[in-house]
């Protein structure tokens, strides 16, 4: 009898040491390095204490001062300002901050940097001086030459925007 209690402990034993193995393998592999690229970073919401001007991206012309015989100018703030400034750059080549700018379903402006972190952009508090041959099209969103009424981005999409 002595033999079989034996037999049963040593048994029970690795049979509690095999269950436990294989029970700390899905947490230890949860826990891993993985792979980084196969997973995109969470968004970086740098928007606190920066803004992206665009007016050196674009070569706007500045607004003069006063009436003169110039080309008349609208400003741009808000929405229509970050509608613009996405429709600036949709289409550049490179990534990052005068790179290429994606529309988020939220309605938020965002572009990618280097290591594929979305970093979200903020219009310039100023506004954006724009000639009013091209601000025409921003005329419905808020922002629009003072404007606090218009709609804002949500709705708007981009099929072309990586998942954010």
């Amino acid at each position: 009898m002595n033999t079989v209690y034996k037999e049963r402990k040593i048994v029970s034993r690795l049979f509690a040491v095999l269950l436990s193995a294989l029970l700390t393998v899905p947490l230890l592999s949860s826990c891993g390095g993985g792979s980084r690229n196969a997973s995109v970073p969470p968004p970086v919401d740098d928007t606190a204490g920066r803004t992206v001007s665009d007016r050196n991206a674009t070569n706007q012309p500045e607004a003069k001062k006063g009436l003169g015989t110039g080309q008349k100018v609208a400003l741009l703030a808000g929405a229509a300002a970050l509608y613009y400034m996405y429709n600036q750059h949709k289409n550049a080549p490179k990534e990052g901050a005068q790179g290429k700018y994606y529309l988020s379903k939220n309605g938020r402006v965002y572009y990618r940097d280097a290591e594929n972190r979305a970093h979200w952009v903020t219009p310039p508090s100023e506004g954006i001086r724009v000639p009013e041959s091209q601000a025409q099209q921003y005329r419905q969103f808020q922002g629009y030459n003072g404007s606090s009424s218009g709609r804002d981005l949500t709705g708007i999409t981009s099929s072309a925007a990586p998942a954010l």
